[in-house]
C-alpha cells in the first residue's frame, strides 16, 4: 500500500480532531480558515484510506478500572490465532504481534486491581501454545500530540473542550450502549446513538456532553501509522532508576517518535510505543536519542510485526 501523504491542512485537521473529535466540520473549518466542504472532504479521504478515525473511550480510572499491558510468549506459528482470539474480546485493545510473531502484547482492564490474577487466569485465552504471561499495570501515562501538532495557541483555545471533573455522575446501562457505539465511531450520528441507547436524540446529545465535560468520556484519534509510511514500530520495555523514571518518561513524551509512554509495575518500570520511518531511523533513534537519556539501566526492544487491533478496531489478518 502506498503511504498517504499529508499536507498542512491535513495536519491541522488531525490536530483539531485530537482536541475535539466530535467538533462539527463547520466549526473546524472556521478555526482553520477553510471551507466546510474542504474539511469534510479531507476527513472522508483520510477515513476511507484507513489513516484515522475518531473513537470514544471511557476514563477507566473513574469507573474503578485498572489498565494492564499483558505480554504473552507463545510457540512458533501460534501467534496469529492467539492474537485473533484476544482481539475479538471487547475488553482488549492495542493487540500487536511482536518479535517475529512469537510474542503478543495487548492492553486490557480489570474492575479491581486485586482481580488481576483472576483476569489473566480465567478470562484471557488458555492455550498450551502460550509459554508465559507477564502483566504490567499502567500507573501513569505520558502522551502528547508530537509531530501532529499544527495549530496555533489561539486555534487550540478555540477548539479545546473544557473538562470539569465531578464524582456525582452515575454511569448507567444507557451510557454503556452509547459508549459501545462511540468506541467504533466517535462521530456516530445522534440518530445512531439514540437507536442504540433507547434515548431521544436531544437526551443523547446532552448526555454525551455531560459525560465528556465531567471527564468520563473522551475522544481519541485511532491513527494507522503504517498508512502514513511508518514501517518500523516497536515497544520499548525499560528498567529505569526509580529516581529518574518520571524525568525519562517526560523526555520520551517529547520525542516525535513516541506515541505514548507509561510508568508500570512489573520487571520493567517504563514502557513506550515508538514509530519510525524505517530500520535506519529506528537505529538512529535508539542509539542517539534514547541512548542519551540518563537513568535507563536496561532496555528491551520488541519490533511490532503486525497490528491486529488498535483502539477498538479489528484489522484483517
Amino acid at each position: 500500500m502506498k503511504p498517504v501523504t499529508l499536507d498542512s491542512v491535513d495536519r491541522q485537521l488531525i490536530h483539531a480532531l485530537d482536541l475535539d473529535g466530535r467538533a462539527p466540520f463547520a466549526r473546524i473549518a472556521d478555526v482553520l480558515g477553510v471551507s466546510e466542504n474542504t474539511v469534510g472532504r479531507r476527513y472522508r479521504r483520510l477515513r476511507q484510506a484507513g489513516v484515522l478515525r475518531v473513537v470514544g473511550a471511557v476514563a477507566s480510572a473513574k469507573l474503578g478500572y485498572a489498565l494492564w499491558m499483558v505480554r504473552f510468549a507463545c510457540a512458533p506459528a501460534s501467534g496469529i490465532p492467539i492474537a485473533a482470539a484476544l482481539a475479538k474480546r471487547p475488553d482488549t485493545f492495542w493487540v500487536h504481534l511482536l518479535s517475529g510473531g512469537t510474542e503478543i502484547a495487548c492492553t486490557t482492564q480489570s474492575s479491581m486491581v486485586e482481580d488481576a490474577e483472576g483476569l489473566l487466569l480465567d478470562k484471557l485465552p488458555r492455550s498450551s501454545r502460550i509459554t508465559s504471561v507477564t502483566a504490567h499495570q499502567m500507573l501513569h501515562g505520558f502522551t502528547r500530540l508530537g509531530g501532529w501538532a499544527a495549530l496555533s495557541e489561539q486555534q487550540i483555545a478555540a477548539l479545546r473542550v473544557p473538562v470539569h471533573p465531578t464524582e456525582e455522575i452515575t454511569f448507567d446501562e444507557a451510557d454503556r450502549h452509547l459508549v459501545h457505539v462511540l468506541a467504533d465511531d466517535g462521530r456516530a450520528s445522534y440518530g445512531e446513538l439514540a437507536a442504540a441507547s433507547g434515548l431521544s436524540e436531544s437526551t443523547v446529545k446532552r448526555r454525551i456532553e455531560t459525560l465528556r465535560q465531567a471527564g468520563f468520556l473522551t475522544y481519541q484519534l485511532d491513527i494507522s501509522l503504517r498508512a502514513l509510511g511508518f514501517q518500523s514500530e516497536a515497544r520499548l520495555w525499560m528498567v529505569v532508576r526509580p529516581s529518574a523514571v518520571v524525568s525519562v518518561a517526560e523526555s520520551l513524551a517529547e520525542h516525535d517518535e513516541v506515541q505514548f509512554a507509561a510508568v508500570t509495575t512489573g520487571p520493567t518500570n517504563l514502557v513506550a510505543a515508538i514509530a519510525c520511518r524505517n530500520a535506519a531511523h529506528l537505529y538512529e533513534y535508539l542509539t542517539e536519542r534514547v541512548g542519551s537519556l540518563d537513568g535507563i539501566r536496561q532496555m528491551e526492544t520488541a519490533p511490532v510485526v503486525r497490528t491486529v487491533k488498535r483502539s477498538g478496531s479489528l484489522l484483517p489478518l
